[in-house]
């Protein structure tokens, strides 16, 4: 154990820039596009969101792994970020209600760390110079051999990921007599996304991502669902197909994060690669419908071209902005039940500000 807590580590980013540290979690080497979450606390929701899959994460947050794991506060299955870089990675926890040390948790899921790192400085640097690929290694300490492997990695630019983390086979979630039925296309779907269905009354069928839409249509749901997920939007032909075919049937269609991509490329709106992404639980967004503003959870690298909707006010009605950039946070396809948002409204981790959208979905069901 002692000697694990001193074992040496290295993160290599793509431009050349190394950081010394320590080993955290697994030892090994994995690879990633860098970037950062501002969120305090819910390390272990960030950990295990689809979104997040093919990234290496940089917490701001100086402690994490002080308040443990416990498997059943996960967004799914397995833990999906590619690696993780922390200040202090803390093996002693003082929750009672953990299961298991951040360590075994990292150690049973093969998950490689690093710690001991300025994270003020690495983050500094990515929100200056953006968003990049970079290595972690705790085997492998010769920065020229790094630089090798990491010039392998394809950028998340023109990457399609949805197709790695979704459900292999679809399944149902809630009560089968429930008042609402509500497809969900799963393109790396959070755990809460659907309790928020199943707790409003709603009976939930997950389908794979590559579902043909008219398999989807035929199980006769009152509301159609785009959900979020990893990679770049633009590069998922099917989805923005499958989105086109959904909205023709005229139901209640939500997207969240890539759902609201995909909807938007659904209406030939495009999508674009940000400088550093919006990751965190505090980002503030003005509902313009509404006057009022919202503190939102959020973990996206792409966002959605103001220029493109603004030539198309015809076509689509913005609903929400970022106060902090004015980047796109919610549009409505106009002539139809279509919405989505940029942010996550259930949240977890994260303010319940948002979660009124669920309840619009209902009420479009309803109606």
């Amino acid at each position: 154990m002692g000697e694990l807590k001193d074992a040496p580590a290295i993160l290599l980013l793509e431009d050349g820039t190394v950081f010394h540290g320590k080993a955290a979690g697994h030892i090994g080497t994995t690879t990633g596009e860098i970037c950062f979450n501002t969120g305090m606390t819910g390390y272990q929701e960030i950990f295990t969101d689809p979104s997040y899959f093919g990234q290496l994460l940089v917490t701001t947050n100086a402690h994490i792994g002080n308040y443990g794991t416990k498997r059943s506060e996960t967004e799914s299955w397995s833990i999906k970020i590619a690696g993780l870089i922390c200040k202090n990675f803390t093996w002693q926890y003082s929750r009672q209600q953990a299961d298991t040390s951040i360590q075994e948790y990292f150690d049973d899921e093969k998950l490689v760390g690093i710690s001991s790192v300025d994270t003020r400085a690495i983050v500094r640097h990515i929100r200056d110079k953006g968003a990049m690929n970079a290595i972690i290694s705790s085997e492998i300490l010769d920065v020229e051999e790094l630089k090798k492997k990491l010039a392998e990695v394809p950028s998340m630019k023109g990457l399609e990921l949805a197709s790695k983390v979704t459900t292999k086979e679809a399944f149902t979630l809630g009560n089968p007599d429930a008042k609402y039925k509500v497809a969900v296309m799963d393109y790396g779907v959070k755990q809460n996304i659907l309790n928020c269905f199943t707790e409003r009354d709603c009976y939930v069928k997950v389908f794979p991502a590559k579902t043909t839409a008219e398999e989807v249509i035929s199980w006769g749901a009152d509301g159609y669902f785009l959900s979020n997920g990893p990679g770049d939007p633009a590069a998922m032909d099917y989805a923005v197909q499958t989105a086109k075919r959904l909205m023709e049937e005229d139901k209640p269609l939500f997207g969240i994060c890539l759902g609201h991509q995909l909807l938007a490329l659904s209406v030939d709106i495009p999508t674009y690669k940000m400088h550093n992404g919006h990751r965190g639980i505090n980002h503030p967004v003005k509902n313009l419908l509404t006057g009022k503003s919202e503190i939102t959870s959020q973990n996206h690298g792409f966002g959605v071209s103001p220029e493109a909707i603004y030539a198309n006010e015809d076509k689509v009605e913005i609903t929400h902005i970022n106060l902090n950039d004015d980047t796109i946070e919610g549009i409505k396809i106009k002539g139809k039940n279509a919405f989505s948002v940029q942010y996550h409204p259930e949240a977890s981790p994260g303010p319940h500000d948002a979660r009124y959208l669920f309840d619009h979905f209902i009420n479009l069901m309803e109606n």
